[in-house]
């Protein structure tokens, strides 16, 4: 069993941040039944009465450097360090970020793994990273992002259409034909890791950091203690929704300018199309 010293301090400083209006959970409603018949998806709706858009955006320097020291969770290595996300979309969102710039939209490095491993021996669950605003990234300094799930407890609504994807990977649809996923071990060698992110990076054509200085694609990567899949981007916005690598887990947000007749009409699948 992990110790998850991370997710105690995380739900420590979660509740110290809030008293001290410094972080800012993202309130929403869930709405899947009205929408969806299946289990495949989570779909929520902001609750636009309590959202506020001067504080959510926040200034336009870099939030990360420095990081507001009330966020911060613990170092990890010479590198990185974990932070709490200002605006959760769960309590204890946790974001693994540099301590120096690196550009988001730049290649993970071998540093970046390290630190994802080390952080997961601890505290596990559902990895993403938006690689740039097309794939629905926020800040442009590099954070790769944590939702810490429980041992044994599913990690995404979707986790089962990947799974399926590793053993009938016939690539008929749009979006199967975007992405590319593989079977995932955080005990396996750092090295092993990490030559299996560039594996898959060429595979899915984002091209690789000898011959590229930085990726070709906008994209999102999902990393489990089970899978990994990193999904090729095109759009952001499209009918009104924004998508980021959780979309591509079974997480869809609507807002007040969501086309939610799109929505109902095609489904959420459907709608991922649009984005790759």
């Amino acid at each position: 069993m992990r110790s998850e010293t991370y997710w105690e301090k995380a739900l420590e400083q979660t509740s110290i941040s809030i008293n001290k209006n410094s972080l800012f959970p993202i309130e929403t409603e869930v709405v899947t039944n009205k929408f969806y018949d299946k289990n495949d998806f989570i779909i929520r709706k902001l609750d636009s009465s309590k959202f506020k858009k001067n504080i959510l955006y926040g200034p336009k320097e870099n939030p990360f450097n420095p990081w507001e020291k009330i966020l911060e969770i613990e170092k990890i290595g010479n590198n990185h360090q974990l932070i709490l996300n200002k605006y959760p979309v769960q309590k204890g969102h946790i974001l693994l970020i540099t301590n120096s710039w690196k550009p988001q939209n730049g290649w993970l490095d071998i540093d970046d793994w390290d630190a994802i491993q080390k952080v997961n021996s601890d505290t596990t669950g559902l990895w993403f990273f938006n690689s740039s605003p097309i794939a629905g990234a926020s800040q442009p300094h590099r954070h790769i992002q944590l939702l810490r799930r429980s041992y044994g407890e599913v990690c995404c609504p979707r986790e089962k259409w990947f799974l399926d994807l590793l053993i009938n990977n016939d690539n008929n649809t749009k979006l199967k034909n975007s992405i590319v996923v593989s079977y995932f071990n955080f005990q396996e060698d750092l090295s092993c890791i990490y030559n299996l992110y560039l594996d898959l990076t060429k595979k899915i054509g984002l091209g690789d950091p000898i011959k590229n200085r930085r990726p070709k694609f906008a994209h999102n990567i999902l990393i489990t203690n089970n899978w990994i899949a990193i999904i090729r981007r095109k759009f952001d916005h499209q009918h009104g929704f924004s998508i980021n690598g959780l979309g591509f887990a079974g997480y869809l947000l609507i807002t007040e300018k969501s086309d939610i007749n799109h929505l109902k009409k095609f489904g959420p699948e459907k709608l991922l199309e649009n984005f790759v």
